[in-house]
């Protein structure tokens, strides 16, 4: 599934770094920095697929020099505190070919030359052999100042103020959304991503009435693993496919974010199912059927959905069953083989309620007829509950309702009269 990140972040050199070191280890390349008088040398450096480097229009020609570009930013700056370079990551879609994600790397690339006048560096770099292997990205590293015809001259305020960074960045962050979606949808890839926040595209949703997007969107973002976290599930999703059995995290922080995925994938299962029920049920109509036929025919379509066609036809319940923590080996207590936990714990709320129905209830959940229970407990000789009775004398009509009331009343008057015949007759008789 694609998935959106951009992230920004600033090569300090308070925090000890250089863009020089930055540029080398990113595109993977030896360049000495005359500033420290260092060499950083990473051409050993495996997974970069490719690298470029895009400038304005005006920009002198030293600065396709990659060792020369990263050497004059160093030199333009003078403070020991300063921000020598800016770097973009992003992911890209493993959903679409090598080719269209460079090309989408190198019109975001373009945009950031355009919209700022600066120098860009891009390295696009391959998923890392002991990872995930959709995790194509790239880094995108530019300088802080804009690139003339006379070199670096000033200062891009506009990403570094507080007023208007976080504006700039959010604008950039759609732009990439954007370019993403254009090519998942040349693609004919049904995924899409979305650069907003969670609360955000909820609103959307609600406000379009999209309810079932508003649902599942309603959750805490991603917890994320860290380095070291990060290493040791690897290490154990690797060892689980070398054995052939189920990857089980081994850290907290791998527990959550594996539950948490669980739980996004059922409902994405769902809702495809609801959308091609509701789908199936308008090419239904619209073909002259009648509205149970059709609604027969999405839900045949629905439960036909099954992209693995091995899946045993329990497996979603049980998903569904692991994700809200009632699996059967969630809890250490010994279990018997053989019983049925769901049913036993439907019984007992069964029983719960008073009067003969929940007892003929739980009878015929075990098998048996309701005749089973003997002549007292049939249907004939069960008395009615109270719920049935007010349904039965909410959905009468006003009229009918009269016409029983009267005739009450005159075989409450008959009875009456023949009693007091009755009474007569025993005072006679004496």
């Amino acid at each position: 599934m694609a998935s959106y990140h951009l992230s920004v972040k600033t090569i300090k050199r308070s925090a000890g770094r250089s863009a020089t070191a930055a540029a080398a280890y990113r595109v993977g390349e030896r360049i000495e920095c005359q500033r420290e008088g260092r060499v950083h040398d990473y051409t050993r450096k495996q997974g970069i697929e490719e690298t470029f480097i895009l400038t304005p229009k005006d920009a002198p020609d030293w600065a396709t020099d990659r060792s020369r570009l990263w050497n004059e930013v160093e030199a333009s700056e003078t403070r020991r505190n300063s921000v020598t370079a800016r770097e973009w990551e992003l992911a890209l879609p493993s959903e679409i070919s090598a080719e269209v994600r460079s090309q989408i790397t190198r019109d975001f690339a373009q945009e950031l030359v355009s919209r700022y006048g600066v120098a860009v560096d891009v390295a696009i770099h391959a998923p890392h052999r002991e990872g995930d292997q959709r995790n194509h990205h790239a880094h995108v590293l530019t300088s802080t100042r804009k690139l003339e015809a006379e070199g670096f001259t000033t200062k891009t305020r506009v990403l570094d103020s507080a007023k208007t960074g976080g504006v700039e960045i959010e604008q950039m962050r759609g732009l990439w959304a954007e370019l993403q979606n254009r090519a998942l949808e040349r693609a004919g890839e049904m995924e899409r991503v979305d650069h907003r926040s969670l609360e955000a595209q909820r609103e959307a949703a609600l406000e379009r009435g999209d309810q079932l997007s508003a649902e599942e969107l309603d959750r805490d973002p991603e917890l994320k693993l860290g380095p070291a976290a990060n290493s040791m599930e690897r290490r154990a999703k690797a060892m689980a496919e070398r054995q052939g059995r189920e990857y089980k995290p081994v850290t907290e922080r791998g527990a959550v974010v594996h539950a948490a995925r669980q739980a996004r994938a059922v409902f994405r299962e769902m809702r495809e199912r609801l959308e091609l029920a509701r789908e199936t049920y308008g090419i239904e109509r619209e073909a002259g059927q009648g509205r149970v036929s059709a609604g027969l025919a999405a839900l045949r379509a629905a439960t036909a959905k099954d992209r693995d066609r091995d899946r045993n036809p329990d497996d979603f319940r049980e998903r569904l069953a692991r994700v809200v923590g009632r699996s059967r080996d969630q809890d250490d207590t010994p279990k018997p083989e053989g019983r049925n936990y769901a049913r036993e714990r439907l019984k007992e709320i069964m029983e719960k309620d008073a009067g003969r129905d929940g007892q003929a209830a739980v009878h015929k959940l075990d098998g048996h007829s309701e005749y089973d229970l003997g002549e007292e407990t049939g249907r004939a000789a069960r008395k009615p509950s109270v719920n049935e009775r007010l349904k039965d004398v909410l959905n009468k009509p006003r009229e009918r309702l009269e016409i029983e009331d009267e005739r009450e009343q005159e075989r409450g008057d008959d009875e009456n009269e023949n009693t007091r015949d009755r009474d007569r007759g025993e005072g006679h008789s004496l």
